[in-house]
């Protein structure tokens, strides 16, 4: 006998103007299952998990809840009814400790009073039970994948029996990630439906009892899980096949001089003494657990955050970035992992965002050149494959991987000769991280030098010649790609290998 219908949804579809996000989607989710729903970015897949939790309103066909006709006019409502929505972009007050984020409206009060200890006493038993290890920090002070635990432990503290996580993963280490799934299958044990939104096809297959298809905004196919295989998912999601392996590598140049040069670079209580280098033509991976230093040497390196000693050198010279600024006037690019936080004007156009790091190349005498402009936004979305309704549609508008796209336009318009990736394609989907990956490789074969750090081992093998391995703030192996194993660069991440 099949389980009830917890959420059920009948002819929905949303639209945005002119735009239809969700066209007439029927859908069935059953109580105390994964139900995971993947697609390409753009595919509505996230427009479902928000009308389900009252972030926004269905334009047109209904949902209901238990067999109950529902119309949350917001997550309030929803959460009334047992549904909360773990959003892809964090929703967190940066100023406030974890428990008063996990917290936030439900509050431990002894009367009219706040009771911090027995707030203490909530947070200390809820980071056991999910066996988190999340410090009571101001949110401001954590990492991505450590805010990202944040949202999911306020999601549980408040007793939801039906979960929208979006993208819970995208942020976290391989390890965290299980840590999360052993939680999401004892909440599926006791009763919790999950309505799970990825682009991690083998996360889905391991992780889901059901698993829908969406593409364009339509319902493809819903089935067990166990049917179906990543190959069978990509052409339900794409209609048509797609190679799941990596491009090749284009052969590097050992022999030629390093363009960027890093001797003893220390930043006190982040990272002591690494040293490396990178030559034209080269992919460098940089892997290693969250905390390990990984993106903290890319960001020094690149001048935003200050050195405590050691040398950076660009052709054999060295150089002292004192700004972000200093390092793009030597053509050393550094896009970050944070495309909300750090990279991108949401509000502003695909246009403004892409020309905003070098304005001096389409202007003249203090004023942009419109002119100017249109030929370089048009050269890059062509190159790029931006898929938007016009370069003036704000970026905000657009998947996440077309957003990740004009993040990398941004960065080509200074044609640099050091591109730094952070996390390259976090929060995208899988035709869109192919496309991403051809393009690096791409990159390094006109003679571009890439370093980039990612928490996917499975991206940074098949992509790197070489690869750096962090540890506790120190570089512990520099592996060529013959040398890089999941076991040797695993071994070296966890400490349980010789260090290099």
């Amino acid at each position: 006998m099949s389980a009830p219908a917890h959420v059920e949804l009948r002819g929905v579809s949303k639209h945005y103007g002119g735009v239809r996000a969700v066209r007439d989607v029927s859908l069935t989710i059953a109580r105390g299952a994964i139900h995971a729903i993947v697609g390409e970015n753009g595919a509505g897949k996230s427009t479902v998990g928000k009308m389900i939790g009252g972030v926004i309103a269905p334009s047109a066909g209904e949902i209901l809840v238990d067999g109950e006709s529902v119309a949350f006019r917001s997550p309030g409502q929803a959460l009334a009814t047992g549904i909360a929505v773990i959003e892809q972009e964090l929703a967190l007050v940066p100023a406030r400790s974890v428990a008063d984020n996990v917290f936030l409206g439900v509050e431990s009060r002894r009367g009219p009073l706040f009771d911090r200890r027995a707030q203490r006493a909530r947070f200390a038993a809820l980071l056991e039970r999910t066996g988190f290890d999340v410090p009571d920090a101001p949110v401001a002070q954590l990492r991505v994948a450590e805010q990202q635990k944040v949202e999911i432990l306020r999601a549980i503290s408040r007793d939801a029996d039906f979960i929208v996580m979006d993208e819970p993963t995208a942020a976290l280490t391989q390890v965290e990630s299980d840590q999360l799934y052993a939680v999401i299958r004892g909440l599926r044990d006791t009763g919790t439906t999950i309505l799970y939104v990825s682009h991690y096809l083998r996360e889905v297959l391991e992780l889901a009892d059901t698993v829908t298809v969406m593409r364009d905004g339509q319902h493809v196919v819903t089935a067990p899980a166990a049917e179906q295989t990543e190959a069978s998912l990509v052409r339900s999601m794409l209609g048509r096949s797609l190679e799941l392996t990596f491009p090749d590598r284009q052969p590097c140049d050992r022999d030629r001089p390093p363009v960027l040069t890093v001797t003893e670079l220390s930043r006190r209580g982040r990272f002591d003494s690494v040293s490396f280098d990178l030559r034209p033509g080269e992919i460098v991976g940089v892997a290693g657990l969250i905390g390990s230093g990984r993106s903290e040497v890319l960001r020094a390196v690149f001048g935003a955050d200050r050195i405590d000693g050691g040398a950076v050198l660009v052709d054999g010279k060295p150089v002292r970035f004192r700004s972000p600024r200093d390092a793009l006037r030597k053509k050393v690019v550094m896009l970050p992992e944070s495309r909300k936080d750090d990279g991108l004007v949401m509000n502003r156009s695909v246009a403004e965002n892409m020309v905003l790091a070098d304005l001096e190349a389409i202007s003249s005498a203090g004023l942009v050149r419109r002119e100017r402009e249109r030929s370089a936004v048009g050269r890059l979305t062509s190159a790029l494959d931006v898929r938007a309704s016009s370069p003036a549609a704000p970026v905000g508008s657009l998947s996440g991987g077309n957003q990740q796209k004009v993040l990398f336009g941004k960065g080509l318009m200074l044609a640099p000769r050091v591109l730094m990736i952070d996390e390259p394609t976090r929060g995208v989907d899988v035709a869109a991280k192919r496309a991403i990956y051809e393009l690096i490789v791409s990159l390094a074969a006109g003679g571009m030098a890439v370093l980039f750090v990612s928490s996917e081992l499975e991206e940074v093998l098949g992509l790197a010649h070489r690869v750096l391995v962090m540890r506790r703030g120190r570089l512990v192996a520099d592996l060529r790609a013959e040398e890089a194993d999941q076991e040797v660069v695993l071994g070296a991440a966890f400490g349980t290998a010789v260090e290099a």
